[in-house]
């Protein structure tokens, strides 16, 4: 069984390990910037993934997503439905967005899965590799077969700080 737990303004010292994890795992150059908010996912005790959500633009209804993990088994059912629920039911946005080396062709085949579609844009990570970036509505979510049981519509807007911070 996964447990998951929330980073955020109500527990900034976790907010702000779990993404240093999920930056280390990915290989960033640097730490992500705040605000994000994170959820952290783990197997007896150990940290196994982490989701950061940032660049929240609530004009547009547009959060970023990035994730990281240590075993493939870790995106459960509860654990997909708390990390989209927290973008779409929780933060109200319409779409998620991440991105992914070009040469990343597992990731490619696990958010089509999911019902993101994706663009890929030559040279993003420099003059030898692209990225993929990769976008998942709100609509295409709930009508995905992951979300099958959960047909509900998404929550209304709610403030800014509600929605991304808190």
């Amino acid at each position: 069984m996964m447990d998951i737990l929330w980073g955020g303004p109500r527990d900034p010292e976790l907010n702000r390990a779990l993404a240093l994890w999920c930056a280390v795992q990915i290989g960033l150059p640097r730490p992500f910037e705040e605000p994000y908010t994170t959820m952290g996912v783990m197997k007896d005790g150990t940290v196994v993934g982490v989701v950061v959500f940032n660049n929240w633009q609530p004009e547009a209804g547009v959060i970023e997503m990035h994730s990281a993990a240590t075993t493939p088994r870790w995106l459960t059912r509860p654990v997909l439905k708390a990390m989209f629920g927290y973008a779409f039911h929780q933060a109200g946005a319409q779409m998620v967005v991440t991105r992914v080396s070009e040469r990343d062709s597992r990731l490619l085949r696990i958010f089509t899965a999911y019902g993101f579609d994706h663009v890929t844009i030559p040279r993003l990570r420099g003059r030898e590799e692209g990225e993929r970036i990769f976008f998942l509505t709100d609509d295409a979510w709930l009508s995905n077969r992951f979300n099958a049981r959960e047909r509900h519509p998404i929550a209304s807007k709610k403030t800014v700080e509600d929605q991304y911070i808190g």
